[in-house]
């Protein structure tokens, strides 16, 4: 309600409370009655079709962000997965590194052995090389001693008689050969 600030306050002198004024011309119900109809019929079509649109947009927004969650969704799906086939593979290709580290170190441990039993047998052959030939040097030198201490008595204990026998037993000897 509208009143003027004159009328309030005549209102408030007479009476000393509230009162209503029944004069619509007075009070511009009429006019108002009809400024808010009017601004109900024009806007009806205005605010609603913003309201609509926007309700629209709205909308539009959400399916677009529903099928973007979608998307994500499924792409998370797909990285999850991707990452566990990763995950998987690394594990494989650490046990199979190591299998053949082990392999590996077997294959080099064997053939640490071999060549070990190799270069043992290598030694005892030059070992033995060695010893066969001391034991012929050694044998060699005892027959030439015992040529020599030989030949060192023999002028003593052979006599003429006893140096043509022997001379002519190794004479026949060469001769049955």
């Amino acid at each position: 309600m509208m009143c003027s600030p004159a009328l309030s306050i005549t209102l408030l002198a007479h009476g000393g409370g509230f009162g209503i004024n029944t004069n619509l011309l007075d009070t511009n119900l009429i006019n108002l009655i009809v400024v808010i109809g009017v601004l109900i019929w024009f806007l009806r079509g205005f605010l609603g079709g913003i309201l609509s649109r926007r309700r629209e947009a709205i909308l539009a927004e959400l399916d677009d962000a529903e099928q973007r969650l979608a998307k994500a969704t499924t792409a998370l799906s797909q990285a999850q997965a991707e990452l566990a086939a990763a995950q998987s593979k690394a594990e494989q290709i650490r046990a199979d590194g190591k299998v053949r580290a082990a392999a590996i170190r077997a294959d080099s441990e064997k053939r640490t052995i071999d060549d070990m039993a190799r270069l043992r047998q290598e030694a005892v052959a030059d070992l033995n090389a060695e010893a066969a030939r001391v034991s012929e040097l050694l044998r060699r030198e005892a027959a030439r001693q015992a040529i020599d201490k030989a030949l060192a008595a023999l002028p003593a204990k052979l006599d003429d008689a006893a140096q043509a026998r022997l001379l002519d037993q190794s004479i026949a000897n060469l001769g049955n050969v």
